[in-house]
């Protein structure tokens, strides 16, 4: 179990042999951080070290590691090197921001997610999904990614800033492509300086961020002119003042901060987590008539809303067990404030300790099978996971995803409108190959052939 530094602890743990200035950034480079992080678990078990530009950095794969990184000493840890690069982008959100500010805006935005307002996002929920699948044609092929993602931005536009973006999701899309193919660049030391260079990717990041920044300063001046309560999430935030605090509220530069932060992370998370689903039951119709059968029973042909919820377990089983598999943030890093004892060992103060969702996911101390595609292990009474902290899509502790609950609602019900309807079958040509940049795309999207339900 980690603790707090102790005087005993003294060794830095094992890990790769530095024969060669560089190894690493170059590993790395060529393997990437998912790939890489998998040769390290294998290779030198549940704690490996290694360095990256004079910065230590450490991967830990057992789960009582995690959570004493996460919960039990969150407290002396701070964000790690990915999300301190996130600033760039996302300046000081909830998912950057660190200390009394994070608390307070925490506070501030908390409300906005009461299981009472989220659920009446609901009905927006269901009805966009189904209106989306309106101008689908029966036996077409094509990109379901490019489809999910089109419907999780209009979800997120119209349920937390009550604003039509559908008209903008292609250059709104674009512009995160462009975003995540830079975060590459933006991870390597000196990173925030090399992104400010006149180079190919880093011109694309700096035009991506600012046709962001324009669609979420031009939704803030709307509502600041009106001066209409809409009932959503910016109406929430415009409104909120820190009782516990100073009593003020947020400039329209920390708003910004908070919407895109929500905005991004609200849609690009769910619409992986959706696109992996469809692909598993595509490949696995007997879950898929399982899911089918629940479906048929619940609705009875109508949509589905909020109060579904509880009548749809196998459907929730369903998206725990591909979010087990493919979860869409797959990484997560925190930065050590003071030298931290694992086990035997010593890390560093400032030591950059990585866990990884998609590896402890399938770790076969904690899951039976553990690369089989098995709803029923989500079955209460089944016994798995066989350690409560191997699964944290959502990470967990102080810092546990703000819209968690959201998320589920929206994976469910977008989920069951669109079952009940169709079905969705993988293009045998088509090569599914994972791209893990900032979240767990698809490398190649995710082509399929569209079949209405009779």
């Amino acid at each position: 179990m980690a603790t707090a530094a102790r005087p005993t602890a003294t060794a830095l743990p094992p890990g790769p042999s530095r024969l060669l200035p560089g190894q690493m950034l170059l590993r790395f480079r060529r393997r990437g951080l998912l790939d890489t992080m998998g040769d390290l678990i294998g290779e030198f078990g549940d704690i490996a070290h290694f360095r990256i530009g004079g910065e230590h950095m450490v991967v830990l794969s057992h789960p009582d590691q995690i959570r004493d990184m996460l919960v039990t000493h969150n407290k002396l840890f701070k964000k790690g090197r990915g999300l301190e690069r996130t600033t760039m982008l996302l300046g000081q959100g909830l998912l950057t921001s660190e200390g009394d500010f994070h608390l307070r805006q925490r506070r501030l935005a908390a409300p906005a997610f009461h299981r009472q307002r989220i659920t009446g996002y609901g009905d927006v929920m269901a009805s966009y999904a189904s209106r989306h699948a309106a101008a689908w044609q029966d036996g077409e092929t094509r990109d379901l990614s490019a489809d999910m993602m089109r419907l999780t931005l209009a979800i997120a536009g119209k349920t937390l800033f009550d604003a039509d973006v559908e008209a903008e999701a292609v250059e709104i899309g674009q512009s995160l492509t462009d975003v995540f193919e830079a975060w590459s660049l933006a991870l390597l030391p000196l990173g925030n300086l090399l992104i400010k260079l006149p180079i190919p990717a880093a011109r694309r990041f700096r035009v991506a961020k600012a046709r962001l920044d324009a669609t979420i300063y031009r939704m803030i001046a709307h509502r600041r002119a009106s001066g209409r309560d809409h009932g959503d999430l910016l109406s929430m935030l415009i409104a909120a003042q820190d009782t516990e605090g100073d009593g003020s509220g947020m400039s329209d530069e920390q708003l910004r901060d908070e919407c895109l932060t929500i905005f991004l992370a609200g849609h690009e998370t769910t619409a992986n987590a959706l696109t992996w689903t469809w692909y598993l039951l595509s490949q696995h119709p007997e879950i898929e008539a399982r899911l089918h059968e629940e479906v048929d029973r619940v609705l009875s042909g109508r949509s589905a809303t909020a109060e579904d919820l509880p009548a749809l377990p196998y459907t929730r089983m369903v998206l725990a067990e591909s979010m087990r598999l493919y979860p869409p943030a797959y990484a997560l890093g925190r930065r050590a404030l003071v030298p931290y004892d694992v086990g035997e060992y010593r890390l560093p103060a400032r030591t950059v300790v990585l866990a990884s969702q998609y590896h402890v996911h399938r770790d076969p101390r904690w899951w039976s099978e553990p690369d089989r595609f098995n709803p029923e292990r989500w079955r209460e009474g089944s016994g798995e996971p066989r350690h409560k902290h191997a699964y944290f899509p959502f990470g967990a502790g102080t810092r546990v995803c703000i819209g968690e609950q959201f998320a589920w609602m929206e994976e469910i019900l977008v989920l069951a409108e669109l079952a009940r309807a169709w079905r969705f079958r993988h293009d045998p040509t088509h090569v599914v190959a994972l791209s893990p940049m900032i979240t767990l795309r698809p490398a190649h999207g995710m082509r399929m052939t569209f079949e209405r339900r009779r």
